[in-house]
Parts: C-alpha cells; sequence; structure tokens
C-alpha cells in the first residue's frame, strides 16, 4: 500500500474517533441525565434488566466485522463509565484482588466503578445488608464440581435479593517459586482443589492439600515460600508476582463458574427481557413429597433449569431444594405456581428474578 493511502486511511481513523469521542459523550451526558431524573425518583442507577436490553439491541444493530462478545465488551466499559458518573457504586467480593470472583465482578459492572475485596462469603452478604456496599458478588456453582455450598446456605438466610447473575471461563495455574518436583503442599479454596484434582493425582501424588479462603489468597500465603504452590488464575500470579510452573491444569477445559450479583431490593420487571429465577423450598415428610412440590412447575408448563437440595440444618435429614427456572416471578404462571406452594410447603422463599444472561 502506498503511503499516502495510509495517511488517507489513518485521516478516516481521526475523523471517525472525533465522531465517536463526541457522540459517546453526548451519550454519557444522556445517562447523568436520566441518573439525576433516578435519584429523584429514589431508584438504583444500576439496572441489570436495562442493561440487558441495551445489549439485545445492540446485538441487532451490529452489522459489521465486530463480534458480538466483542461489542458488548465496550459497551460495558461505557456503561460503567455512566453509571460512575450517576453514583460511586461499592461493589463488594471474595478478595482479595484477582480472585474469579473480582474477575466476575468487573466482567458484570465495568472497570469504571469501585471494588471492595472481602476475606470471606458471609462478609459479602454482611457488608450489603449493612450498606456498606451497594452490591456483592459471590460464586455460587461450578460446572464440574457443583454447588458452592456457603452461599446456598447464606441465601436462605439473609434479605438480599438476587438481581443478576454471572458466567466466568475458568483456567487454572500452578503458581510456585519452586519447580514441581520441590512441591510438597499445594493451596487453593476447596472448589479449585476439586477442580484440578485428577491433575494433582497425576502430577503431585504425594502433596498435601491445603485449603485457602480464596484462589488469590492462596497466591499471597505462597510467595517467597519454598515447596509449596497455590493453584489460581494467571492474574492472581502476575498481580502477587509468584510464577506459573503449570497452565490449564483444570481436569475440564470447559470449566465454568456461575456467579451471583446480590442487592438490598429487587428491580422492576422489563417485558422484552428473558428472566431466571432461583427460589428455596422445603417439603413436608411424606411419600412423593418431591413429585408435589414440583407438580405446580409441570402444570404451568415452566421450565425448571435447577434443582439443588442442601440440608437444613434446622434437624437431622430435613433438606432445603433451590429450584431455577425459566421466567419472572411476576410472571402469571410463575407467581401461580410460587402462591400453590406456598399452600404445601412448609417454607418456600424467592431469592430473586434477574436477566438470563448467557456464557
Amino acid at each position: 500500500m502506498k503511503s499516502s493511502e495510509l495517511e488517507q486511511l489513518r485521516s478516516k481513523i481521526d475523523d471517525i474517533d472525533r465522531d465517536v469521542t463526541r457522540l459517546l459523550n453526548d451519550r454519557v451526558g444522556a445517562s447523568a441525565e436520566i441518573g439525576r431524573i433516578k435519584n429523584e425518583q429514589g431508584l438504583d442507577p444500576y439496572d441489570p434488566a436495562r442493561e440487558e436490553e441495551v445489549f439485545q439491541k445492540l446485538e441487532k444493530l451490529n452489522e459489521g466485522l465486530l463480534e458480538t462478545t466483542t461489542l458488548r465488551t465496550i459497551y460495558r466499559e461505557v456503561i460503567s463509565a455512566s453509571i460512575a458518573l450517576q453514583k460511586d457504586l461499592q461493589i463488594g467480593y471474595l478478595g482479595p484482588e484477582a480472585t474469579f470472583t473480582h474477575q466476575a465482578a468487573i466482567k458484570n459492572f465495568g472497570s469504571a466503578l469501585s471494588y471492595k475485596p472481602l476475606s470471606d462469603i458471609p462478609d459479602v452478604f454482611r457488608e450489603v445488608e449493612r450498606s456498606e456496599c451497594d452490591y456483592g458478588v459471590v460464586p455460587v456453582e461450578n460446572s464440574t464440581e457443583g454447588a458452592v455450598n456457603r452461599s446456598l446456605d447464606l441465601l436462605v438466610d439473609t434479605e438480599l435479593t438476587i438481581i443478576a447473575q454471572v458466567y466466568l471461563k475458568i483456567e487454572h495455574c500452578l503458581l510456585s517459586t519452586s519447580p514441581l518436583d520441590e512441591i510438597e503442599k499445594v493451596s487453593s479454596k476447596d472448589q479449585a482443589l476439586a477442580q484440578c484434582g485428577e491433575w494433582l493425582r497425576r502430577n503431585l501424588p504425594t502433596a498435601r492439600l491445603e485449603n485457602a479462603t480464596s484462589t488469590a489468597e492462596a497466591v499471597r500465603t505462597v510467595k517467597g515460600a519454598s515447596g509449596i504452590a497455590a493453584i489460581a488464575g494467571a492474574l492472581a500470579g502476575r498481580l502477587y508476582d509468584v510464577p506459573c510452573i503449570a497452565e490449564g491444569i483444570q481436569d475440564h477445559k470447559d470449566n465454568l463458574t456461575r456467579f451471583l450479583v446480590v442487592g438490598r431490593k429487587s428491580l422492576a420487571h422489563r417485558e422484552n427481557v428473558e428472566y431466571k429465577t432461583s427460589l428455596v423450598l422445603s417439603l413436608t415428610d411424606k411419600v412423593s413429597a418431591l413429585q408435589e412440590g414440583l407438580r405446580p412447575f409441570g402444570d404451568r408448563g415452566i421450565n425448571l433449569c435447577k434443582i439443588e437440595s442442601r440440608p437444613s440444618r434446622l434437624k437431622p435429614w430435613d433438606y432445603y431444594f433451590f429450584v431455577d427456572f425459566l421466567g419472572h416471578r411476576d410472571d402469571e404462571p410463575a407467581s401461580a405456581a410460587i402462591a400453590e406452594l406456598e399452600k404445601v410447603c412448609p417454607f418456600v422463599k424467592c431469592l430473586g428474578s434477574y436477566p438470563n444472561t448467557s456464557f
């Protein structure tokens, strides 16, 4: 390509950048005005259902070379900057910095907001309940290892509600300042250790496994220590300056973790958004109790996408059942099913309705 043609294209890009910058500022300005009106009406600046509407519209408008995921990432930051002008939201997450929960929080809220690392999952719930944080992000289940039990238990007891979900692809690394053949102990979050169980048995069969409060905390504790390794993401290794001596050690390459965003109040129902609803219930101790508990959904054609049982801790062999279904709790079929459940179940609690975002 001739230099003159190159300069013409660069000049064209400069003109486009000038227009894009002006339009972005116009958009942010309109968003700031919306924020002022929301504040007068006592509404929160963050509305994941409205954001999902925006993302869906962008997908329909996109006729160029940009992939949908790339466009979402760009606009995630545009929306994040807009929210930051309205209010400096504080997002609590399972810390320290660079945990997978931290990455999920940024994926959901963008980088323009403030983030507060907390030492354990109960602390995330507590900080949001006390209004020290506006929202909290916690892991709830992994595609290979199942539920994060502490999160499930806390959802039963809290007055918080689920307002969004985030999926994050998880790739684990073995991080240490020692070579592989000198590793005697491996530290990480219990879920991460389980997700790498086969690799550990093959490559470090005699190493002791130690549970940590988070993957990033495990990296912090092994820094500068000999004979100890941590399992975490590559980002944590770079942040805390601990070398990666093996990457991609998770047993399943399609390893996904689902995170929940919790807040103090539910958000408005939007007609053009596909929702998921989570609830928890208990059953009477009798034959066919579970079948009867699920019948209100089947009778109304409601699609159940998850059933998970957990001991209630109220008495031996008593269980809570966590149920996810497609739809909003205010939809007529769902509200009728919940009303029927409340007549036959000792305990029914709706944990939240939120946009059913994809991976």
